[in-house]
């Protein structure tokens, strides 16, 4: 049976679990991944709370992290979703993204309905990527990938 959370913070404990369990055991991401058998930024955000894992792969990314039953049954569940408290995030990272929406949020919202129409991205049917790739100009660059379906507005 499907289940989801009420309250996030039993989903949040576990993250912190499952990352120091991650670091003691020198994992990437990537390799949790690959316990799991699904992408790399989907497994990451699942470990972090913000996804389900399905029963397969929850019970993989558990004995590869040597997490309990108990922390099985969590990462099956639908999370409460959000992983940025209502203020202006604090994290040079996280701030970045967020700054970078507050300059090219309304671009972006006009390009996509110059394009698509009235409508949205959906964050449900998503995919996400990160690549390092090397920068001409020396250094190196980080390439984004947002790949969500385009759901257009229907009128009723």
């Amino acid at each position: 049976m499907v289940h989801a959370q009420f309250d996030p913070a039993a989903r949040q404990a576990l993250a912190v679990k499952a990352v120091e369990a991650k670091t003691r055991k020198n994992l990437s991401w990537e390799q949790i991944a690959e316990a799991s058998g699904l992408s790399v930024a989907f497994t990451t955000a699942a470990v972090l709370g913000q996804h389900a894992l399905p029963e397969g792969p929850a019970e993989a990314v558990a004995e590869l992290l040597d997490l309990d039953a108990e922390a099985v049954m969590l990462l099956q569940t639908i999370p409460t979703r959000g992983s940025i408290p209502g203020s202006v995030p604090t994290d040079p990272t996280i701030y970045r993204f967020y700054e970078m929406l507050q300059v090219y949020g309304t671009t972006l919202k006009a390009l996509v309905h110059e394009q698509f129409g009235d409508g949205i991205i959906s964050a449900i049917n998503f995919k996400l990527d990160v690549k390092k790739v090397a920068d001409p100009e020396g250094g190196e660059r980080a390439v984004i990938t947002l790949d969500g379906k385009y759901l257009p507005t229907k009128p009723f």
